[in-house]
């Protein structure tokens, strides 16, 4: 007699194909943030869901920041925190330790748990080899070492996707006379989607997407056209910490990304669920 637990199996993979076929051989570019980042189920089951993206043949590439393990790594260093208009001043010791906690505890660790999760995956930072170029941040305040990215050497990411690889990504630049800059990951992350005209770019957060009411979950918003975004600035729908979030799916749409989701991070697997069922989850951004 049939399993029926191994026929639902069976069921789910066969739903699965059309979505298998669509992304075959494109390349996702996924932020990963939040509370994801956080809590250790739900990393490994973002880790489990980027090697099976990437073992179906899906180019997955991984861009992380790392906020809360900076703020613990400068307090046990005694290392004061400065804000300036509501953003973190970064001077040269803090870019420091940016560079630090980024490119290598958090990059290495998340290379590490995809490695033991099946998948092949390398670690780079902004840094090398010119990948991601940045200048000062222009704002009408002097953020110190913050910056932007001016432009993405995509050969390096190139390179390491062709060989197999998950390129993991701390978002942590530089300019042409060497100084460092931290860079916002959703910006860094849509800058590096739209230089490899990926097929998608995906910000893991913690809101359900963007809500009409940011006090009522069941007034999501499925799809947003990216012409509509000024109004719904406007009409303060778009707000607060959300708008950074939207410029960045804008960008990436206007240079060529087919689509830019913000997705739910706390739901597990929610990266499968946006690009493997019909209803998918979160906000779509396209033209």
């Amino acid at each position: 007699m049939m399993n029926k637990d191994n026929s639902t199996v069976a069921d789910v993979l066969i739903q699965a194909l059309p979505y298998i076929q669509k992304y075959f051989g494109k390349i996702v570019v996924i932020k990963y943030g939040g509370h994801a980042m956080q809590s250790e189920e739900l990393k490994n089951a973002v880790m489990k869901d980027i090697v099976l993206l990437s073992l179906i043949g899906i180019k997955v590439v991984l861009v992380h920041g790392g906020g809360p393990e900076i703020n613990a790594t400068l307090n046990a260093m005694n290392i004061p925190t400065r804000f300036v208009d509501g953003l973190r001043y970064t001077d040269l010791e803090t870019v420091d330790v940016v560079q630090m906690v980024m490119s290598g505890k958090i990059n290495k660790g998340l290379v590490g748990l995809l490695t033991r999760s099946g998948g092949k995956a390398i670690g780079l930072c902004g840094l090398d080899g010119g990948l991601i170029q940045a200048k000062k941040l222009d704002v009408d305040v002097d953020l110190g070492y913050v910056g932007e990215v001016t432009a993405v050497n995509t050969d390096v990411i190139f390179d390491q996707l062709d060989k197999g690889y998950i390129p993991v990504i701390s978002s942590v630049g530089g300019d042409s006379s060497g100084n460092p800059y931290n860079i916002n990951a959703d910006s860094a992350a849509a800058a590096i989607a739209g230089a490899l005209k990926a097929e998608n770019l995906i910000l893991m957060t913690d809101v359900v997407g963007l809500l009409r009411d940011k006090n009522d979950e069941s007034t999501l918003i499925p799809q947003v056209n990216i012409s509509q975004v000024p109004a719904l600035v406007n009409d303060g729908i778009i707000s607060g910490g959300m708008i950074p979030k939207v410029e960045s799916c804008v960008l990436a749409v206007r240079q060529e990304v087919k689509r830019a989701f913000i997705i739910d991070g706390r739901i597990p697997h929610s990266i499968l669920i946006e690009l493997m069922t019909n209803e998918g989850i979160g906000t779509m951004f396209k033209v």
